[in-house]
């Protein structure tokens, strides 16, 4: 069961960050506004977040979507999503009412804040899926078992194992 949690976290996750980079790609001066927005961040390196947070984001959804690097960039995303949790938080509790700039957009908007729960449950979903990753990164399917095959004891995920890719405890539960 926890292989096929970890694949559903992984392109879960991996996709949503996919996205979220992706989108804000083509326009790097909306991504500058949207962090500026937080007010959070000295200005002279606001501009360098701007620019690259979403570079950032899709190598991180497409790591995890291949699976390579996954307990690293389960880290890195939980880490993230924290941030980006902890700073709608500090806009809410400002009275910024800011286009959190997830996916795309960023500034002033007029009523965001009663966007701003379903936003940091959205990231607290994300972050538990981020964790798990973090806890169990070895998943089906993954570039992980072929960059980084197991060492001796251990098992890789694969079809012909174990749910868990544990064939030892699948043979005990065969008995």
């Amino acid at each position: 069961m926890k292989q096929r949690i970890g694949l559903l976290a992984r392109l879960i996750t991996g996709s949503v960050w996919i996205v979220a980079g992706a989108i804000k790609l083509p326009d790097p001066a909306e991504s500058v506004r949207a962090v500026r927005a937080y007010d959070l961040l000295p200005e002279a390196v606001v501009p360098t977040v701007g620019h690259l947070l979403p570079i950032v984001e899709v190598v991180i959804g497409v790591c995890l979507v291949l699976g390579l690097l996954t307990r690293s960039m389960g880290v890195i995303s939980g880490m993230l999503f924290g941030l980006f949790m902890f700073g709608i938080a500090s806009a809410w509790a400002r009275g910024l009412e800011i286009n959190c700039g997830c996916f795309g957009g960023g500034g002033l908007e007029e009523g965001a804040s009663s966007k701003y729960p379903a936003e940091i449950a959205r990231d607290l979903g994300l972050l538990l899926l981020s964790v798990w990753l973090v806890v169990w990164p070895r998943t089906r399917w993954s570039l992980d078992a072929v960059v980084f095959p197991p060492r001796a004891g251990e098992v890789s995920p694969g079809p012909g194992d174990g749910e868990d890719g544990d064939v030892e405890a699948q043979r005990q539960q065969d008995r």
